[in-house]
This record gives C-alpha cells, sequence and structure tokens, in this order.
C-alpha cells in the first residue's frame, strides 16, 4: 500500500489553498477591516458561515455549485474539457470556501489591531494608502498574518466532511489523508488508519508549536 501519496496530496492541497487564502485574503481582510459600509456585517456572516455550517451541508452545497448541470461546471468543462467536481481543482476551491474564516478572520483582527494613529501619521506625510498598508499596517499586523496561514494550512490538513462531498475517493487525485483514515477504519485496517493519523497528529502539533513559539517570541519584542 502506497501511504505516501494520499499525505503528499494532503500537503500539497493545504499549501495551494493556504497560498490562495493568502493572497486573496489579505486584501478582503483589509476591506471589511476599514471599510465603512453599513452592510458589511452582512459579509461577515457569510465569511463566518464555514465556521458553524456542518462540513457535509457545505460541501454538498458547492457540490451543487460546480456540479456538470450547473452554470460554473458547465463552463469549467467547455473550457478545461474535464469536470470541476471529484478534481483536485474541485478540492482546492472547496478547500478554500470552507478555510476562508480561519484566514480572513485573524487577518482583519490584526488590522483592526493597528493603532489608528500611526496610519493618520502616514497618511498626513503624504504617503499613499498603498504605501501605509505595506509599510505601516502589514509589518505591524505580522502575527496575525502567521496566525491566519497557520490556522489555514492545519484545518486543511484535517477537512474530511467537505472533500469527501465534493471530490470523493479517487487514488491519487482527491484522495487525501482524512479519506484514507476513514477508509482504512472502514476495512478494519485499524494499523493503517494509526498511521495516518500518527502522522497528522505530529505535523499539525509540530505546526501549532512552531507557531506559539513565534508568537511569544513576538510578543517578548514588542
Amino acid at each position: 500500500m502506497n501511504f505516501t501519496a494520499p499525505l503528499l496530496l494532503t500537503l500539497k492541497l493545504s499549501t495551494i489553498t493556504t497560498f490562495i487564502l493568502f493572497i486573496i485574503g489579505v486584501p478582503f481582510a483589509y476591506w471589511l477591516a476599514f471599510s465603512k459600509i453599513r452592510l458589511k456585517f452582512l459579509l461577515e456572516s457569510v465569511v463566518a458561515l464555514p465556521l458553524v455550517l456542518p462540513p457535509t451541508v457545505l460541501g454538498f452545497y458547492i457540490l451543487m455549485a460546480i456540479g456538470g448541470n450547473s452554470f460554473i461546471g458547465r463552463w469549467y468543462e467547455a473550457i478545461f474539457n474535464k469536470s470541476l467536481a471529484f478534481s483536485f481543482q474541485g478540492l482546492v476551491l472547496g478547500s478554500f470556501l470552507y478555510s476562508l474564516p480561519f484566514a480572513v478572520q485573524p487577518f482583519q483582527t490584526a488590522f483592526l489591531g493597528v493603532d489608528r494613529r500611526l496610519l493618520e501619521t502616514s497618511w498626513s506625510l503624504g504617503r499613499s494608502r498603498l504605501y501605509t498598508f505595506f509599510h505601516v499596517i502589514l509589518p505591524l499586523s505580522r502575527q496575525g498574518m502567521l496566525t491566519g496561514c497557520v490556522l489555514s494550512f492545519a484545518h486543511t490538513l484535517g477537512e474530511f466532511g467537505v472533500v469527501l462531498m465534493i471530490g470523493g475517493n479517487i487514488p491519487g487525485i482527491t484522495r487525501v489523508a482524512s479519506v484514507s483514515i476513514y477508509d482504512e477504519v472502514q476495512s478494519l485496517n485499524y494499523g493503517s488508519a494509526y498511521i495516518y493519523s500518527s502522522v497528522l497528529l505530529s505535523l499539525s502539533f509540530a505546526i501549532l508549536t512552531i507557531v506559539y513559539f513565534i508568537n511569544r517570541r513576538f510578543v517578548r519584542t514588542i
């Protein structure tokens, strides 16, 4: 049995998802933090939905949205000549939506924690909002950035309900470690399930330990 394939696929999915969440989540969190639109709370509620929705419910709706009978599914299949559902790309989309609050909320909290006087000082010196963002806000928010990225990565590592609904169990394509654990337990192969579980447990513990260590060092330096 090839134990490495599901683990490598899980790491690949977590890495790509975290990267996309950072690229999209940072400007989105900045907008949420500083926008003065009154109905902003509705969008914040939508972002937070994966925190309270059962993963199978979210996975079902995503599957309906990207399936072959949907507009998105037909559009994707017409361009790439393959289905978005039950593909690795579909897993990335589902993981992005499922882990969105784990990235956006820490980013947004970090941005809101920046002293407003520092921003106003930068603006009063003639610096643009873009310059202020990259040279004032981002450096002062690095702890929140790290937390959001690590939470997203660790959360994607343990995904089960969403990935199973969207991707199924296709070896080498959508069979991630969490799905492999389920399969091994169903087959009463507890030894194999133990190996997968131990690797994920060790990896998650190591990631969180590094984050807490870095955060502690960061607090001591300020």
